[in-house]
């Protein structure tokens, strides 16, 4: 059985995947997340012919990919097959698959790939990003994004079933055992750090839920949505955060495959 397969007994319930795929696109961090990624893809690959998301949910981050890249053909592939009804309906020219990345076929077979936020959620998560590394053409570039700080670790990583928060340098390193040349990295959830390391302090009464974060009154959802997007403006102008709530990493793919 795969980590991936062995998760799938834990706590978490395919069927909050409806929730999420009525929250995702007005959720400020949904929204902030899917911006820079597009910022990112716009920068560090702007021809793709080819973009696969490994973990692609119910398809939020891959409808934004799809109306900044029109022309691009879209694979996204998700373990839980509960997903990707609310995936297909989002983006019907995409094509879609139920894949465990640690048995992923694919070979030099995308300009482009990501996997966000989903890394953690493997215990094996080298060999996940050797699947990432893989599925790329030589020199192609693979965008991940992964919670940062062990620091911030709380029970929301817990009822998530993160098995790890990342620090840039492991994660830097995770990249190269995988066959990745890190590019760059930013930080982001930086201004809002403060308030989530509040947040995160203790234990909720009664049982945890892992869907609270996403069940934010409407007034609060726009200020902090106001927020991240002064920060995508500042990381726009260049300014790169030391810290941050989570950590999106720019990596390309050797131009000389390996054997």
């Amino acid at each position: 059985m795969s980590d991936r397969a062995a998760a799938a007994d834990g706590p978490f319930d395919p069927a909050w995947y409806e929730e999420l795929a009525a929250k995702e696109d007005a959720h400020f961090w949904f929204r902030a997340r899917a911006g820079l990624i597009v910022r990112f893809l716009r920068s560090h690959a702007p021809g793709m012919a080819s973009f696969a998301e490994f973990g692609c949910g119910t398809g939020h981050v891959l409808n934004a990919v799809a109306a900044a890249f029109p022309e691009t053909r879209l694979v996204g592939t998700e373990y839980f097959d509960e997903a990707l009804p609310f995936a297909r309906a989002r983006i019907p020219r995409a094509e879609f698959m139920r894949l465990d990345l640690l048995d992923s076929p694919f070979d030099a077979a995308f300009d482009a790939v990501g996997a966000f936020d989903v890394i953690e959620h493997i215990e094996d998560d080298v060999g996940a990003l050797r699947s990432v590394a893989r599925s790329l053409v030589p020199g192609g570039i693979a965008i991940v994004t992964v919670p940062q700080h062990r620091w911030l670790w709380s029970w929301q990583d817990e009822c998530s079933m993160h098995h790890r928060r990342y620090r840039r340098d492991e994660l830097r390193a995770k990249l190269r055992a995988a066959g990745l040349e890190p590019v760059t990295e930013v930080s982001f959830v930086s201004l809002l750090l403060p308030a989530m390391l509040l947040s995160r302090r203790g234990r909720p009464g009664g049982a945890p839920d892992p869907m609270a974060e996403f069940r934010l009154p409407p007034s609060v959802n726009r200020g902090l949505d106001a927020v991240m997007r002064s920060e995508a403006w500042l990381i726009g102008k260049g300014v790169r955060f030391p810290a941050g709530g989570s950590l999106l990493a720019v990596a390309r793919r050797s131009a000389e495959r390996r054997a």
